[in-house]
């Protein structure tokens, strides 16, 4: 199973951190590593001290694809949740002011958390699903799916132009903004469309 995550898929976002927009999707990729076990805390790594949380839309791919059509995109996955992607932002500025690869900045062990999935055909439209992440039971993240520069059909499109779709694969779809520094004794939930899919301690 890999992990393949989207940056800069929200203009606000973008603006946040003071990013140039794309003129395409911002691909990185997650190893099997990332992911934080079930009922187990983030535990804030040594190496850095300005942990972001950054809540997404993920999808459960279900099918192997390559060089997926757009109009068929909807074939390969289905389920939704919301996951996190911690980001190391002090590691992260310092990587990107060299010039050199995000990694450890972003795919260290335990920076992926991954909420319990729901049907897609729970939902309306993929393309309007409000989703929020809450610290302390505050709301500090809230986005919606109508708000993505590239829709969820056409970032599974475009991943699968350079890397093969396999079955229980996930894909982060982007954050919106709001992303902030993470403490010890925080409790993040992430929520979509109202529905609470995971819990999360910080130490």
């Amino acid at each position: 199973m890999k992990i393949i995550c989207i940056g800069r898929n929200y203009t606000n976002h973008i603006e946040e951190l003071q990013n140039e927009r794309p003129s395409e999707p911002v691909v990185f990729l997650k190893p099997d590593s990332a992911v934080v076990l079930k009922q187990h805390p983030f535990v804030i790594p040594a190496f850095s001290n300005e942990i972001h949380h950054e809540i997404e839309v993920i999808v459960k791919i279900s099918k192997v694809g390559k060089y997926v059509d757009a109009k068929f995109a909807h074939k390969y996955y289905d389920e939704i949740s919301v996951g996190v992607d911690f980001t190391a932002r002090d590691v992260q500025d310092e990587l990107k002011s060299k010039g050199l690869p995000w990694e450890k900045a972003k795919a260290f062990d335990g920076s992926a958390v991954i909420g319990d999935f729901l049907p897609k055909t729970q939902f309306e439209s993929l393309e309007n699903i409000t989703f929020e992440l809450t610290n302390n039971s505050k709301t500090v993240q809230l986005g919606n799916t109508s708000f993505m520069l590239w829709k969820i059909d056409e970032l599974i499109a475009y991943i699968s132009q350079f890397f093969t779709l396999k079955i229980g694969d996930i894909v982060f779809t982007g954050t919106p903004e709001g992303v902030a520094k993470v403490n010890p004794n925080d409790v993040l939930e992430g929520f979509l469309n109202g529905i609470k899919l995971f819990r999360i301690q910080i130490k």
